[in-house]
């Protein structure tokens, strides 16, 4: 749905999200003048919650079927980590009114809603991306409009149901959450260009879209997680978590470790460990079949073919793999290119994104030709988003931050579940993680509420606060040029 353009959009398109549009305003205008308790407001989104984890095996269900990518169990667990995480993360949230204070500078911070969101619900993450983005939209007194993937409309609109159920329980206009029920990349064109803020979650071309819309937007980068694995890391608890990072939701998930790069020291043993998971280490002929399928001429990864959030099964049919363990959950490749500037070409694609249950697996001598690596992987795809370490040697964990290009350096975890919020680090929820400027998007951290409002300073005489010339400017005030 991200490549849509303008000359796209029919005349139905743009009377359903005139329609829509129309009821969202008249809803979030009544909403924002009626429901001014922050406590009502959070007792709202607390009943919008629980109906996720209440729901979650329904959902899941509908939401694996449909979208024919990941888990059931999967998708299970997702839900009630994600609703719980995000219920933490509201309880002491403040979104009406006045909401700081500085005395000594006379300032005053109020905030107020953006007023309608357009959300693009991916096809990936169908079962917790609404009822998160309606929790942060909600609580914030804003309505939101979902426009989900044409695949999984139908669990897009479950969701939606029974999110106004709830707000018509608590007398709150159930049109403050609504859905374009037959989608379509016109329909959701028309929807970022009318609606107040664009939060995309999805791929390369729709996050475009959302900027090129002329409506404000946060869009969401690809994913690429890479890990680093050094010689002094626990490695049996290191492969616990990458195998979990990987598998989980069948790698659906933009922050699943899509590469490894492992010391040359240890690559021996975590190579076995992995083994040991149920990853299969694909033969040079099983690990040639898969390149040939699974990319394009360019080295990306070529979506077309069906391999997202595919079974192991699935992926060997459709690669041709006929001698894969029985039991296998991943995918183990290796790829050592001469320079780490050939990672991304055909002959080395798999250091991309790449939506299924492949690992890639690298090696490396020194420290320094680990974070290269690194950023040669996110130089081809991914930059800005995520990368991890698993070390016992905290110099190595700030090299790798101040270095490379991420906006998240996950150490010692499973990526893919703890970049976007984990109740075992300090990461807000989120299924909306922002890549910065490096993956070209505007914020560069997860996106959680506090983008689903606009600030009022209010500004009041204070004490002056004005340093003389030499304080400011120092020794640079007897420099002649």
């Amino acid at each position: 749905m991200g490549g849509s353009t303008m000359s796209e959009i029919t005349e139905k398109d743009r009377e359903v999200i005139a329609g829509l549009m129309e009821r969202a305003r008249a809803a979030q205008k009544q909403f924002e003048e009626q429901f001014t308790d922050q406590e009502t407001l959070r007792e709202i989104v607390r009943h919008i919650g629980w109906m996720g984890v209440k729901y979650a095996e329904t959902i899941a269900e509908m939401a694996a079927r449909e979208s024919r990518m990941g888990k059931y169990e999967s998708k299970v667990a997702k839900m009630n980590s994600k609703m719980r995480g995000t219920m933490r993360d509201l309880l002491n949230a403040k979104t009406v009114g006045v909401v700081e204070e500085w005395p000594e500078k006379g300032l005053t911070r109020m905030v107020k809603p953006v007023g309608v969101v357009g959300a693009i619900i991916p096809c990936t993450n169908p079962e917790a991306t609404p009822f998160i983005k309606a929790m942060d939209a909600i609580i914030c007194r804003d309505a939101i409009i979902f426009s989900p993937h044409p695949r999984t409309a139908g669990t897009n609109k479950f969701c939606c149901d029974l999110m106004r159920k709830v707000l018509k329980k608590f007398g709150a206009p159930e049109d403050l959450v609504l859905s374009i029920d037959e989608p379509t990349m016109g329909a959701s064109a028309e929807l970022m260009a009318r609606c107040d803020l664009v939060v995309a979650t999805g791929g390369g071309g729709l996050v475009k879209a959302a900027y090129s819309s002329g409506t404000p937007a946060y869009g969401v980068g690809a994913g690429n997680a890479v890990v680093i694995v050094d010689e002094t890391a626990e490695l049996a608890d290191a492969c616990d978590k990458i195998y979990a990072s990987k598998v989980f939701d069948n790698a659906t998930s933009c922050s699943s470790d899509n590469s490894i790069v492992v010391q040359d020291a240890v690559y021996g043993e975590v190579l076995e460990r992995l083994q040991a998971k149920h990853g299969y280490l694909c033969t040079p002929e099983d690990q040639e079949k898969l390149r040939q399928m699974m990319f394009l001429p360019t080295g990306h990864y070529n979506g077309k073919m069906g391999f997202a959030g595919a079974s192991p099964e699935r992926i060997a049919e459709l690669a041709g793999i006929t001698d894969m363990p029985q039991g296998t959950e991943f995918f183990i490749v290796q790829e050592n290119p001469a320079s780490p500037d050939e990672i991304g070409s055909f002959a080395y694609p798999f250091g991309g994104e790449k939506l299924c249950v492949v690992l890639n697996v690298f090696r490396y001598g020194q420290f320094d030709e680990a974070v290269e690596i690194v950023n040669a992987c996110h130089r081809f795809s991914g930059l800005g988003h995520s990368c991890g370490i698993h070390t016992k040697r905290e110099d190595r964990v700030m090299e790798l931050a101040a270095r490379t290009y991420t906006s998240r350096v996950m150490v010692n975890q499973a990526t893919s579940l703890a970049n976007s919020g984990s109740f075992t680090n300090g990461m807000p929820f989120t299924l909306s993680l922002g890549c910065g400027t490096w993956g070209g998007n505007s914020a560069s951290e997860n996106i959680t509420y506090k983008q689903f409002l606009n600030n009022t300073w209010v500004a009041r005489p204070c004490a002056e606060d004005k340093p003389s010339d030499e304080e400011l400017f120092g020794a640079a005030m007897q420099c002649e040029l």
